[in-house]
């Protein structure tokens, strides 16, 4: 496929509708990858909230006067995560007995708190902080704070991915800060939250079956990684409104609301449906490389990811028609895809 300059990007867009999350947890740069890789977490920034200056900076809340604490913001979709599960999972990453910080990292800006968006938010923080108190895991009281979330805001790019960026240094602090031993000393096999399985996960399928009923051309794209003709395939042109499907394991991909004509001769998308059914992978020698798109459960190959795509992500997802299989609207409920209904809602 022809393109511009590829692009490999930790957390694509999503149309689905997503809900926001806000913990704090101490260190954000220990805390933040607690959240990182659950199933239906869009994304997770490190950042600052709960204080009284606006804009503040590292060092600002490092010196504990402004009243903010290190935080997370989490971007998550409601039908594959629950917010009681993050809130599992919250408990699961800190020592919620601790009044002065939290482990290593003491002062007012490591305190742990939980900052609702809703009523239901709320009932649900105080419900699971309640059960928490009421299970005898801890013999000291639960200090962490639940309060209105108030304005977020993003830490230093130097802060997010912490623990990408300078894995040694972060798994040496999270050894010296005793945290990890903690958790794993008071939950033991409970360490783990078991995300429950949601409408529309299509996991469940023979893979070997659906391969057998490919055609030729499905076959060849999707397993052997070769392109299909521009303009000679089905869905270049589809402007109805709907979801495309991996064609193998029928897990979401994209919208109809994303898709846009980039005068290809294929399928382009502005973003993913569900980012975590969309896997990237840089293929090529050292001097011509791609950022192939690939989907997660069938591992199909769909195509390729280029940065020269229209706002709001400025990325081009050139896909294969025969990786696909197009869910109209008013099929979405019929066929297991009903939480994807509400967007096509939207006026």
């Amino acid at each position: 496929m022809e393109g511009h300059k590829p692009v490999n990007i930790a957390h694509a867009g999503s149309a689905a509708k997503y809900e926001t999350a806000v913990f704090a947890g101490g260190c954000f740069w220990q805390f933040e990858p607690y959240f990182e890789n659950l199933k239906g977490v869009l994304s997770v920034s490190a950042g600052y909230t709960g204080g009284h200056t606006q804009n503040p900076t590292y060092n600002e809340v490092s010196s504990g006067g402004t009243g903010h604490l290190e935080s997370v913001e989490i971007h998550y979709n409601p039908s594959q995560i629950s917010y009681d599960e993050l809130l599992q999972v919250f408990w699961r990453s800190i020592d919620p007995t601790n009044a002065d910080g939290q482990f290593d990292n003491l002062g007012p800006q490591y305190h742990t708190a939980v900052f609702y968006n809703s009523k239901e938010q709320e009932a649900d923080a105080k419900a699971s902080r309640d059960a928490l108190a009421a299970s005898g895991k801890f013999d000291k009281p639960i200090v962490t704070e639940i309060a209105a979330a108030t304005k977020f805001y993003m830490a230093e790019e130097e802060h997010q991915d912490y623990y990408k960026k300078n894995p040694i240094r972060y798994k040496l602090t999270q050894f010296v800060s005793g945290r990890d031993a903690f958790l794993n000393r008071t939950w033991g096999t409970d360490h783990t939250v078991a995300v429950a399985a949601q409408a529309g996960d299509k996991k469940n399928f023979n893979k070997a079956e659906r391969l057998a009923a490919l055609t030729p051309i499905q076959y060849a794209v999707t397993q052997n990684d070769v392109d299909e003709l521009p303009f000679e395939n089905e869905y270049w042109d589809n402007r109805q409104e709907g979801i495309y499907v991996d064609i193998v394991s029928g897990e979401p991909l994209f919208s109809s609301k994303d898709k846009f004509d980039a005068g290809t001769g294929w399928p382009s998308f502005t973003q993913p449906l569900d980012k975590e059914h969309v896997v990237l992978k840089e293929k090529g020698g050292l001097f011509s490389k791609v950022t192939q798109v690939r989907s997660l459960d069938a591992d199909s190959f769909l195509g390729d990811l280029f940065k020269d795509g229209p706002e709001p992500t400025g990325l081009r997802y050139c896909i294969n028609s025969a990786a696909l299989k197009f869910i109209p609207k008013d099929e979405l409920a019929a066929k297991d895809y009903g939480i994807y209904t509400a967007q096509f809602e939207e006026q």
